[in-house]
């Protein structure tokens, strides 16, 4: 015991001066580690300020610069009709859709225009433009082909039934000379079009397929050039109303080689790697290789006749022809068949057609066929714009 108090005695007793020193630094510690996380907690504050403004800038410039990409589906009435029953007789069954998909850019154009030709409210036009490099030459398609068409109908009718593949290559090949002066005589009013902001300018750069449809009590005419695609669903069969122009198909390919042009396999096939369809309405920079002239098909109607579908290769591409057929023809059945016309009504001695559906009804299917034809195409990987017109062509029984 003594030894261990004699080693106790020995410690030296804790002085007042270093306590004071061992709390001196444990307040500086503790002041510094206070310091620390308030610095710490405002970068923190600034980094969340600072992704937020980001995200909030972001979705502004997406919502100011980017189309919306969803389906655009319209159906409806004659605007002109004055009644009724001439609505009936002059306004074809129809819907269309029309979709921007997975591009940045919407370059397709839709036109529909029922009772078009001077005189005549019985033909109809329809038409689908594929517009590339820039949508204005497909915009331009829109609104003159079927002015164009008629006019030049006008010119060769003369009292006797025109003959339709001059009409339709007269008319190409006007949309084709006004595509290569769309420069210089558009209105320098009009805002500039984005291929002429580019150094040097690409108008001539822009080209669209055009595959228009003169649907008539008797008579399908088609016109095409590109690859857009006429298909026509007849008793269940889809018949091809056009071919598509592509560089490989091998009379496109003999044409092109005599022309002095190349065909280069660079991601499909290209005219001179470049394009990937052998005619379009534009593309001025590659002429003579690639021409506006149309195939066109002259197709008397039938009975079994169903419905046309016209579409833009955003369809074509993933949906074969049965297939989009198909789909149509699932439509109507769910829709019923049209109902009778009035004048057969009155022939079978009936008041007033009591069997079938309406007008209305038959637009919503074909309608409802375009979109979901659309968005079949997007399902199965379409990376293009997508546009679909669907015309119901059943006679009412």
């Amino acid at each position: 015991m003594a030894e261990i108090c004699c080693q106790e005695a020995k410690s030296p007793p804790a002085t007042a001066a270093t306590v004071a020193t061992v709390s001196a630094s444990a307040a500086a510690a503790a002041v510094a580690s206070s310091v620390m996380d308030r610095r710490r907690r405002r970068l923190e504050l600034k980094r969340f300020r600072l992704a937020s403004d980001l995200e909030q800038s972001a979705a502004e410039y997406a919502g100011a610069r980017k189309r919306p990409r969803i389906p655009r589906t319209v159906s409806g009435p004659c605007p002109d009709a004055a009644s009724a029953s001439e609505n009936a007789e002059r306004c074809p069954r129809f819907g269309f859709s029309s979709v921007c998909g997975r591009r940045r850019e919407m370059e397709d154009a839709v036109s529909i225009r029922p009772g078009f030709l001077p005189g005549s409210g019985k033909s109809h036009f329809f038409g689908v433009f594929d517009g590339h490099g820039c949508s204005h030459v497909a915009t331009t398609c829109q609104e003159l082909m079927h002015e164009v068409v008629a006019e030049e109908h006008q010119k060769a009718g003369s009292g006797e039934e025109p003959v339709w593949k001059e009409v339709m290559e007269r008319s190409f090949a006007r949309l084709d000379e006004r595509a290569a002066n769309w420069a210089i005589t558009r209105s320098s009013e009009e805002p500039a079009c984005r291929c002429e902001q580019k150094m040097p300018s690409r108008c001539d750069h822009v080209g669209s397929t055009a595959v228009v449809a003169v649907v008539s009590p008797t008579q399908l005419v088609v016109g095409n050039a590109g690859d857009s695609r006429a298909v026509l669903s007849r008793a269940g069969v889809p018949v091809a109303l056009s071919v598509d122009h592509k560089p490989d198909r091998p009379d496109e390919l003999e044409r092109i080689q005599a022309a002095g042009g190349r065909v280069i396999y660079w991601d499909g096939a290209r005219v001179l790697g470049v394009l990937a369809m052998s005619r379009a309405i534009g593309d001025g920079y590659l002429k003579p290789f690639v021409t506006a002239e149309p195939e066109v098909t002259v197709t008397e109607r039938s009975d079994a006749d169903e419905c046309l579908i016209l579409a833009s290769d955003g369809l074509w591409d993933v949906v074969t022809n049965e297939m989009a057929c198909d789909v149509a023809r699932a439509c109507f059945r769910s829709n019923g068949p049209p109902e009778p016309a009035a004048a057969q009504a009155q022939a079978s001695g009936e008041a007033k057609a009591s069997e079938g559906v309406s007008k209305a009804e038959s637009d919503r299917a074909c309608s409802d066929a375009a979109m979901l034809l659309a968005k079949l195409a997007l399902a199965r990987g379409s990376s293009d714009n997508v546009s679909v017109v669907v015309v119901d062509l059943r006679r009412g029984s």
